[in-house]
């Protein structure tokens, strides 16, 4: 692919490099918890060419922790990449069923893992369709190649509940909370048994929804005032949502205005929930 694309790629641009031999593309949908209605079209009924699963429930979550969506080991993380074919010079192009829902995860994980020529697919698959471009039906019993990529974990692009809880005290730090307002502000129960309602002390409320226009990202001068409004360009940014996954359309619309110093609290709220030694406030 004579581009490489590191953070979004539109369905047009997808389209006229679609033969390109490096390309790989991955469905990474997941069925939400809570209220988000149905795609109408989705996995493994409707995919885009040559699509390969990126199962984000199982073979990419760390099945040994106790919350979800956990990230896997990089050992893990690069088995599972190479049955996917992955090389380390490939060029991954990631989308679900939503739009831009559990993508944003996928790309993150990759990032962290050392694996930089990956872009989500703005709008997913709705878009694709929308736009008139091809689809099949998946292919679960193909064959592919064993590829060579090679993970390199970078701790950075995640943060541990240690990390938040110091960062809560922090004027140089800006924790932004992914979950819709009501269940920011403790109005709305918990999808989650067992997991607290309520927020962070000091934790801004940022609904990745305000970040998209029916599935696909705001134009970047709309997510550049959005982010105006609740951090400083020098401060560091953790995001955090239910289990880690929408947090990372936080730090994917963070990255496309230029922060710098972006991390996901992985455990995200279906640890600190559960953790009744840590603060949570509702109002």
């Amino acid at each position: 692919m004579k581009k490489k694309y590191t953070q979004l790629i539109t369905p047009e641009q997808l389209a006229q490099s679609i033969e390109q031999s490096d390309l790989i593309i991955l469905d990474a949908s997941i069925q939400p918890v809570g209220n988000m209605t149905k795609p109408e079209f989705q996995w493994p009924d409707v995919s885009l060419p040559n699509a390969r699963r990126f199962d984000l429930e199982t073979d990419f979550s760390d099945s040994r922790a106790a919350f979800p969506h956990t990230m896997p080991s990089a050992e893990q993380f690069q088995h599972q990449a190479r049955l996917l074919g992955i090389n380390n010079d490939s060029q991954v192009i990631v989308y679900d069923s939503f739009g831009v829902f559990s993508s944003a995860r996928a790309w993150w994980m990759f990032k962290a893992m050392g694996h930089h020529n990956i872009a989500v697919l703005d709008g997913g698959l709705p878009a694709w369709i929308n736009g008139g471009y091809p689809v099949e039906q998946a292919n679960n019993t193909s064959q592919t190649a064993t590829g060579d990529f090679q993970a390199s974990y970078n701790p950075d692009y995640f943060s541990d509940t240690r990390q938040v809880l110091e960062s809560l005290e922090d004027d140089t730090c800006v924790i932004l909370d992914a979950r819709a307002s009501a269940r920011f502000s403790g109005q709305a129960k918990e999808p989650r048994q067992g997991v607290r309602s309520g927020h962070m002390p000091g934790s801004k409320n940022l609904p990745f929804g305000q970040l998209l226009d029916r599935g696909s990202f705001l134009p970047k001068e709309k997510l550049v005032a959005i982010y105006q409004s609740v951090a400083m360009h020098e401060q560091a940014l953790i995001m955090s949502c239910g289990s880690g996954v929408t947090a990372c359309i936080l730090a994917l619309a963070a990255e496309l205005c230029g922060y710098q110093s972006i991390s996901v609290y992985d455990g995200s709220w279906s640890e600190w929930g559960t953790r009744t030694e840590l603060p949570v406030v509702t109002n």
